[in-house]
């Protein structure tokens, strides 16, 4: 029965990883189309708009990226496994906070930079 639940552990942490590297793809060929319409004028994107909308997706990909390394070690985890995810969950969830909190800070000056492109416009 235990191989069982490994097996099905196994399919589901390559699934959660696909999702993640998925979603993370999406984000960067959205990104890209944007910034080449914003380049030829279709769109009118800041940089700072266009780099919040790829770190939503980068975010969204990491916490998919940590859920499926928590799930490879869900099921009979050796000392060296727990290490290693020790290891990669550390890295991910800082990369991912200073990712967030530069996303925080890119919105807060967007907001601010907003009215004034707006009364500049109008």
């Amino acid at each position: 029965m235990e191989e069982y639940l490994v097996t099905a552990v196994g399919y589901l942490r390559l699934v959660v990883e696909a999702i993640g590297a998925a979603v993370i793809g999406y984000g960067v060929l959205a990104t890209t189309v944007r910034y080449v319409l914003t380049l030829i004028g279709v769109r009118e994107d800041t940089s700072n708009e266009i780099r919040l909308y790829l770190g939503q997706y980068l975010v969204l990909g990491l916490e998919f990226q940590l859920g499926a390394d928590i799930l490879s070690t869900a099921v009979a985890p050796t000392l060296d496994d727990v290490i290693l995810l020790g290891a990669i969950a550390t890295i991910r969830t800082v990369l991912n906070y200073f990712l967030s909190q530069e996303l925080e800070r890119a919105r807060r000056e967007e907001e601010a930079a907003r009215p004034q492109r707006d009364a500049a416009a109008g």
